[in-house]
């Protein structure tokens, strides 16, 4: 029954998913009770055995907009050592912030500037969350080091120029777009190189 019953749904839904494809609150509360479907945070629920992040798909659902920055990203593209304690995560300054379970740290970025840099990595077979590049997440990292630092932007500058491939010119290029953190970059990299 239960497999014929979320045949129709994706791998992540939402209650109000449900609902919509006939099930309701009683055979879905039964569902996740029998161990039918997973609780991945109030009001979404997974196929078992879903391998994702359970932070991650709750942030691409409340938040498909969200795009992971700063220390979450540095972490990603191997540019930290430090796994930060919370996610950091961007949304537009029009847009607020959701209430989410998952340990979140939001950031509201210009509009004009927010898709600057902006690609999408994987979180689960159906769904995408934003990440920023490289590039745009050290010039975020200088933009922004009165929150987390000097040394981890001058970090993540070092580990980037140490890869093969990657440009000065491709970084100022970037932080054309972010007067607040051009000068800052120019400064370093004249010092680096």
């Amino acid at each position: 029954m239960s497999a014929n019953t979320i045949a129709g749904l994706p791998e992540v839904f939402t209650h109000a998913d449900a609902r919509h494809a006939g099930i309701s609150d009683r055979i879905l509360y039964q569902m996740r009770d029998r161990g039918d479907i997973d609780r991945v945070a109030r009001g979404i629920y997974a196929r078992p055995k879903l391998e994702a992040d359970p932070d991650l798909v709750e942030i691409v659902i409340r938040a498909p907009n969200a795009t992971l920055c700063l220390t979450s990203a540095l972490a990603y593209h191997d540019l930290a050592d430090d796994i930060p304690p919370s996610i950091n995560a961007a949304l537009p300054r029009s847009q607020r912030p959701p209430k989410t379970e998952a340990p979140v740290t939001w950031h509201r970025f210009d509009s004009d500037t927010y898709d600057i840099g902006r690609n999408t990595t994987p979180v689960t077979g159906q769904l995408e969350i934003g990440i920023y590049n490289a590039a745009r997440t050290i010039v975020d990292a200088y933009r922004l080091r009165h929150l987390y630092g000097t040394d981890q932007a001058l970090e993540a500058l070092k580990r980037w120029l140490r890869i093969r491939g990657n440009q000065p010119v491709e970084l100022l290029d970037m932080a054309s777009s972010f007067p607040k953190a051009t000068t800052a970059i120019r400064s370093t990299l004249e010092t680096l190189l």
